[in-house]
């Protein structure tokens, strides 16, 4: 029996693997490839515990919570969405350049593209613009595709405008939910503008960026990057100082130069449990410890790369669950 045959033999019993062995050895060589990448830039690897007390107040990410045993107290930790948290913290204490590769969970969050439990690269540059920041993710994504690649650069707006037809920042909701239904879209964002914006640009943005080059995003609205500077873009509206990366449709990764005021961080969470609250969301506890830690952070820029993405894109792909060893309802 060869190769290819034993793999659909063990993809069809139910107890086997989604990938196929060969899919992870793509995997493991990405690995690899990634730890040089940082082992000659002096990028420090680090370990973050995968648990917290605290949770992520993000309105469009919902955490996996789990009950514990504390000191024989009952205790709900969340499983984290990012080690964005605990990585500020150590980053604050060491002031170097770090990164880390691990699991990270969002609850409800299945599809071709999503799955629950997914793997996250994260690292974080000191006196790190995020212009240096784009130059180093050309460069880690070029060694691991295996060769150069050139980013394009877009507007959020700019985007907006060449595919919806509109600029962002100005629409009201009557005319975003107007063109969601025009185009076959049917919810209810009430007057939750950004939330809007949110669904047209997934659904009439983001299918076509990186068709042609790999395509950095920039210049989104204040409302998306709770944890990222702002700065005023070529027009004079307030942007949040961050990128995305679209390869062939998907998002990539995602970069921010941080914030690091502990005061304007701690409204921007409250604000966020607000409108949980309003929302009928649970309202999750702050990260005190992440809080106390940023007025520590030096300058810095930090990115997030979906790595079973990245993989997707490597080996053409078109379903998350060809790269993972095991989806969530596998699981």
């Amino acid at each position: 029996m060869n190769q290819n045959n034993a793999d659909f033999v063990n993809r069809s019993a139910k107890y086997q693997p989604n990938c196929t062995l060969e899919m992870a050895r793509q995997r493991a060589n990405v690995y690899h490839t990634i730890r040089q990448f940082f082992a000659e830039r002096d990028v420090l690897e680090v370990q973050t515990p995968l648990l917290s007390k605290a949770g992520n107040t993000d309105i469009f990410l919902q955490s996996v919570s789990s009950n514990l045993t504390v000191f024989d107290r009952p205790t709900t930790y969340y499983l984290h969405t990012s080690p964005e948290f605990a990585m500020k913290r150590l980053l604050a204490t060491w002031q170097v350049p770090i990164y880390q590769i691990c699991s990270v969970f969002r609850d409800n969050e299945i599809g071709t593209r999503h799955n629950i439990e997914f793997t996250m690269l994260e690292w974080y540059r000191p006196h790190f613009s995020l212009d240096a920041l784009a130059k180093e993710l050309n460069a880690l994504v070029s060694v691991v595709l295996g060769y150069p690649v050139v980013f394009d650069h877009y507007r959020y707006v700019d985007a907006f405008l060449d595919y919806v037809k509109i600029h962002p920042l100005n629409a009201s909701c009557d005319t975003l939910k107007a063109i969601a239904n025009d185009n076959g879209i049917f919810v209810d964002m009430g007057d939750d503008h950004q939330g809007w914006l949110d669904i047209l640009f997934s659904h009439l943005v983001e299918p076509h960026l990186g068709k042609t080059l790999p395509t950095l995003i920039f210049d989104y609205p204040v409302a998306t990057s709770a944890l990222a500077k702002t700065a005023k873009d070529q027009d004079g509206n307030l942007v949040a100082k961050r990128f995305e990366l679209y390869i062939n449709g998907l998002e990539i990764a995602n970069a921010y130069d941080e914030l690091a005021d502990s005061k304007l961080l701690r409204q921007r969470f409250e604000q966020d449990n607000t409108e949980r609250q309003q929302r009928g969301l649970p309202v999750m506890p702050i990260d005190e410890n992440l809080l106390q830690a940023c007025d520590a952070l030096p300058p810095c820029s930090g990115i997030a790369v979906g790595l079973d993405r990245l993989l997707m894109i490597k080996t053409n792909a078109n379903n998350i669950e060809q790269v993972l060893s095991f989806t969530s309802p596998n699981a």
